[in-house]
């Protein structure tokens, strides 16, 4: 690999379908190149993504590190709630001992963005089931941060969550705001389009809006040198 293009593997459950393209879209702000790894899913639940966890992603890392990667991003970003901040911690920890490249996951990334703005209180708008949704507002909480709120669209279906569009997202998150006060606002998913929805949200709320992809990308151009 070139000294001045950065190799980036990106891993997503299988029925993504947003997340490569807004990785590869960034190709004209900064040299990389990106291989994706898919791992097998059926629905975005629970059971389905600790099963994904400990079934695939270790073979899936295992092949990885044979490319030797510059980065490795874990792109899911409620399986990597499941079990809070101290498991985000350690899957960091066996990708980059697996693989020897820098790790990046989205609820650190999210993590990261947070501390730079410090925002008292965060609401967090999901595709989700219930159970989901709360597992990624609980890492917020466990973070030290107030939860405004924190809702979803009742999706299992990871096929349904791609084809949410940009405006329904808008609309989703302005009708849940309602009678709600926050200091930031975080979009969860990697699969859903909400990256194209930040900047009319951030106009209308007047806060901080984050999204998987968006504090994703950020993390990225960090570990891969590409920024201050």
């Amino acid at each position: 690999m070139s000294a001045n293009r950065s190799h980036l593997a990106l891993i997503v459950p299988s029925h993504n379908t947003v997340m490569e393209p807004d990785f590869h879209g960034e190709r004209d702000d900064f040299p990389w190149t990106v291989n994706t790894w898919r791992l097998s899913q059926e629905s975005v639940t629970r059971d389905d993504e600790i099963r994904m966890l400990e079934e695939e992603l270790p073979g899936c890392l295992d092949e990885i590190g044979t490319m030797e990667p510059d980065v490795v991003v874990f792109g899911c970003t409620s399986a990597g709630s499941l079990g809070g901040l101290a498991n985000d911690r350690e899957m960091i920890e066996d990708i980059r001992a697996r693989t020897g490249a820098r790790v990046v996951t989205v609820i650190s990334s999210m993590l990261t963005e947070l501390e730079d703005l410090s925002p008292r209180r965060v609401a967090v708008f999901t595709p989700y089931v219930e159970e989901l949704t709360v597992s990624v507002a609980d890492c917020v909480v466990e973070a030290g941060y107030e939860l405004a709120c924190a809702k979803g669209m009742g999706l299992a279906n990871n096929r349904d969550i791609g084809r949410v569009t940009p405006p329904e997202i808008i609309d989703f998150v302005r009708d849940g705001m309602g009678g709600v006060s926050t200091d930031c606002v975080f979009l969860s998913c990697t699969n859903w389009r909400a990256i194209e929805a930040i900047d009319a949200l951030q106009v209308e709320l007047g806060v901080p809006v984050l999204s998987s992809n968006q504090v994703s990308l950020n993390a990225s151009r960090r570990s891969a040198g590409l920024t201050n």
